[in-house]
């Protein structure tokens, strides 16, 4: 049997482990697909479609205009009630009404546990997906729904033109232990995150600094603002994530700078760039702005 050029080349790489690296066009290339299959997925943030919180008591919830907690979407008209006392809070399921966990388990009475929690609940009723959050002092439940009018009209996103110059290998100056800085939301909370240390990296000449957080897992969060935001980029900064220092060295590529949930849902509670993290320069690389309303660019 003859094998075809490239099922040899596959065989050869395989048995003698010396693959070839895809291009740099072709890592931002594949990077932009799975960014956009992640926003396009039933749990991207354009499927959020509302987020209301929470007064103490009891918090009835579904499509009926009288509940306190009025839902649009495919979803029974009283759901049920959401109970906030003393921080915790209870889900308590109307006679009838099918609810399940995200594995599909029935639920009736449940005590939440919120997004901040090593193991939220979200909980599904129709085409909904709920979950119970917490920003600052309040409580609220937030919305998703899989058939979004964000999702159905969303026609993809728009990006600056791929520049190896904006992939720069950043240095990495740890704190003796990881310090807490203030990072401020959308809403006006006040946020403790915890900055493992200093990136110094040179762009076009001139030498500049930035404090990443850390959130979920060992990967590096920036949050930034460049002279392109309100103009070509989105107006309250990116995101960028990185991986962690190798050898006290961090590579930040700016081509894989994205827009923050906010951009694609006004329901998202957005951490805003510290001070600190304000470029004096313009990086056109990674995510265009994105308008919510038109999808146009």
């Amino acid at each position: 049997m003859i094998m075809t050029l490239s099922v040899f080349k596959i065989s050869l790489c395989l048995l003698l482990l010396i693959c070839p690296q895809p291009s740099f066009e072709e890592q931002v290339r594949t990077w932009r697909m799975q960014r956009d299959k992640e926003l396009r997925s039933e749990n991207g943030w354009l499927t959020v479609a509302g987020l209301f919180w929470l007064k103490e008591g009891s918090n009835s919830f579904g499509t009926g205009k009288e509940m306190d907690i009025v839902l649009t979407g495919s979803a029974p008209r009283n759901i049920g009630t959401l109970e906030l006392a003393n921080g915790v809070v209870t889900l308590k399921v109307a006679e009838g009404v099918k609810v399940a966990d995200i594995g599909g388990e029935p639920i009736k009475n449940s005590e939440m546990r919120l997004d901040s929690d090593d193991t939220p609940a979200p909980f599904r009723v129709g085409s909904l997906t709920l979950s119970v959050i917490k920003r600052g002092e309040r409580y609220g439940l937030r919305v998703k729904d899989k058939n979004s009018k964000a999702l159905r009209e969303f026609k993809g996103l728009e990006w600056f033109k791929a520049d190896k110059s904006y992939r720069v290998n950043a240095k990495f100056t740890p704190y003796d232990q990881p310090k807490e800085i203030m990072i401020a939301n959308v809403l006006g909370d006040q946020l403790k995150m915890k900055s493992p240390g200093v990136l110094t990296f040179t762009l076009n000449g001139a030498t500049h600094q930035l404090l990443p957080v850390t959130e979920e897992g060992d990967k590096l969060f920036i949050i930034f603002r460049d002279q392109t935001a309100g103009k070509t980029s989105y107006g309250a900064g990116r995101f960028l994530y990185a991986d962690p220092p190798q050898r006290g060295e961090v590579i930040l590529d700016f081509n894989r700078a994205e827009n923050p949930p906010c951009a694609f849902t006004p329901y998202a509670t957005c951490p805003l760039p510290p001070r600190a993290n304000f470029l004096p320069m313009p990086i056109p690389a990674g995510e265009r702005a994105f308008h919510l309303k038109t999808n146009k660019r």
